[in-house]
């Protein structure tokens, strides 16, 4: 998995890359938990995820708490595969998904 970041003021877009698994879950975890409270709008990109498992979407949960606390949280480029576990799992009703 490859994460991208751009911060435009208190907007961060982060990027993933490849899959979101067990292994690299933690990778993105400490990305999220690392976040000052000067990010207040957090996009999720994921034109270029080709996989999300449970583990991944432990850590969509921790991020949208984290950031309902400081602002926003938002997916952007869900394609059909992570946007399916979405859906599968109910994430789809709890999560900004554009």
């Amino acid at each position: 998995m490859t994460i991208t970041k751009q911060q435009e003021g208190n907007a961060l877009t982060i990027g993933i890359e490849g899959r979101l698994d067990t292994l690299t879950a933690p990778d993105l975890e400490k990305e999220i938990t690392a976040l000052g409270p000067d990010v207040q709008k957090l996009t999720l990109d994921f034109a270029k995820l080709d996989y999300i498992s449970s583990a991944g979407l432990r850590v969509l949960l921790m991020s949208q708490k984290k950031m309902a606390k400081q602002g926003s949280m938002r997916l952007i480029n869900v394609g059909k595969m992570p946007r399916e576990a979405l859906e599968v799992t109910g994430f789809i009703d709890i999560l900004t998904v554009e």
